[in-house]
Parts: C-alpha cells; structure tokens; sequence
C-alpha cells in the first residue's frame, strides 16, 4: 500500500514537472518565441546604430566642413554660387 502511494505521489510531481515545462511561463515554446522576438529586436537595434552613425557622422561634418553644407544646398535646396549657371540634363526617352 505504502510503495502504491509513494508511486502515485511521484507520477503526480513528475505529471506537475512536464505540465510546467510545456504549458508554464517559461514552457519550451514560450522561450523559442521570445528568442525570436528577441533576435528581431536585435536586428532592429544594428540597424537602428547604423542610422545613428550615419547621422552622427554628417552632423560632424556638418560641425566641421562647409563642403557639406554646400553639397547639401547644392542637392536639397538646388542652390548654386554666385556668378554660376545651372544646367539641367535629362536623357531623352525613347
């Protein structure tokens, strides 16, 4: 009688331990979603720092140089020096 109920404890605490590791909060698939969502989050943070050194790097130029400014007024806001014609070429369709 003694080994019945120590044999029906047990499959209760080891039905307890897989309910846990499938159906809980840390279960096995809950963790392989969050891995994913975590690799995505990682992919959008490197994206996110190469943004951020990209702009990092033209406000320094920006601080620096005027080549910059000039070549974003140039590009961004068509302006053009003093004394200079601008000419713009277009490929004809055919």
């Amino acid at each position: 009688m003694r080994s019945r109920l120590l044999l029906v404890v047990l499959l209760g605490l080891l039905a307890a331990l897989q309910a846990q590791l499938w159906l809980g909060r840390g279960s096995i698939p809950r963790v392989a979603a969050m891995q994913n969502q975590l690799n995505t989050q990682k992919t959008a943070n490197a994206q996110a720092d190469e943004a951020n050194e990209r702009l990092a790097s033209e406000v320094h130029d920006l601080k620096e140089g005027l080549d910059m400014v000039e070549e974003k007024a140039r590009s961004e806001l068509g302006m053009v020096k003093q004394g200079e014609i601008y000419v713009q070429y277009t490929q004809p369709t055919r």
